[in-house]
């Protein structure tokens, strides 16, 4: 569904896979496996190819024909990789465009981004196990196993595991801008 809706941005504009590596900063031959579906494309590159289309991040992934009711299986889910892959989001709801869940393992030591970013939504993380620590702006939240944390998130945040043990939690975003 991304590499087809990308496709489509970039020839409603008219644009060839090197002129979008042009103003993208990405290389022909990666927008060229996302648009094949060959390669999951990072939140970053996401983020630069929203840009370029003057797009929500997740109006990429919006679905047309997403169901009504719709089941998420281990192993069958679209994925979204951190700058740098360094883990991976799994993405546990269709693309509708009005919620958008994740869920994902994040190693000791990583980050969900080099630094704090904002987008215009409301975001709410669960920890299921482990520690997180939540930064937004310049407060720190540090999370264990059951608790949760929402806020605003068009103020800079980000998400980091300082402890020595894998964190597993799940994201909801509304309006979905990851």
């Amino acid at each position: 569904m991304l590499g087809d809706r990308l496709k489509a941005l970039r020839l409603e504009r008219g644009m060839t896979l090197k002129q979008l590596s042009e103003v993208s900063g990405l290389s022909v031959g990666m927008l060229s496996q996302i648009e094949n579906g060959t390669a999951d494309p990072s939140l970053g590159s996401l983020r630069k190819l929203a840009g370029v289309f003057e797009a929500a991040i997740s109006s990429l992934f919006t679905d047309p024909d997403a169901p009504l009711v719709h089941v998420s299986s281990p192993n069958h889910r679209p994925t979204l990789g951190t700058t740098g892959s360094e883990f991976f989001y799994e993405r546990l709801t269709p693309g509708r465009g009005d919620l958008e869940m994740l869920t994902a393992t994040i190693p000791p030591g990583r980050a969900s981004s080099a630094r704090e970013w904002a987008h215009p939504s409301t975001e709410c993380a669960f920890v299921i196990s482990g520690e997180l620590r939540v930064e937004i702006g310049e407060a720190e939240y540090t999370l264990t196993a059951g608790e949760s944390i929402t806020f605003d998130s068009r103020q800079a945040h980000r998400y980091v595991n300082a402890s020595d043990a894998d964190t597993s939690i799940v994201i909801a975003v509304t309006p979905p801008t990851p």
